[in-house]
């Protein structure tokens, strides 16, 4: 049971008490207690309604608020496909990059190696002919 409704049945049923070891007549009881049902009846339909309204108002914010983070995960998904294919990018542009110069220092090394072999061979010659 919420609290608004303990709230007021307690005041109803203090009233009623009340009421009742009053020194009025029947019918002035009677009226007096028809008087406050009424009243409370009415005191409890605007809590409800402040209720709904304020419920609504929730629903509002929370939906607003769920807009709000849907929009931002959209932002950074994009921001991260775009991130990604950046990456991708570079990486294949440095890959290329390291094809390139791991080509011209293999025919480094290979023009190395024959320099070697060639004076290898003339200091072989030269030593045969002494």
């Amino acid at each position: 049971m919420s609290k608004l409704v303990k709230v007021a049945f307690a005041a109803v049923a203090g009233f009623v008490a009340g009421v009742l070891v009053a020194p009025k007549s029947g019918k002035e009881t009677r009226d007096d207690i028809k008087a406050k049902a009424e009243d409370a009846k009415e005191q409890v339909a605007e809590k409800a309604e402040q209720a709904k309204a304020a419920a609504g108002a929730a629903a509002q914010s929370v939906k607003k608020g769920a807009a709000k983070v849907e929009k931002e995960a959209k932002g950074f998904a994009k921001s991260a496909a775009k991130s990604g294919k950046n990456v991708a990018s570079e990486a294949e542009k440095l890959a290329g990059e390291a094809k390139v110069r791991a080509g011209r220092a293999a025919k480094d090394a290979s023009k190395t190696i024959k320099q070697v072999e060639a004076s290898a061979k003339r200091e072989l010659s030269n030593k045969n002919k002494r």
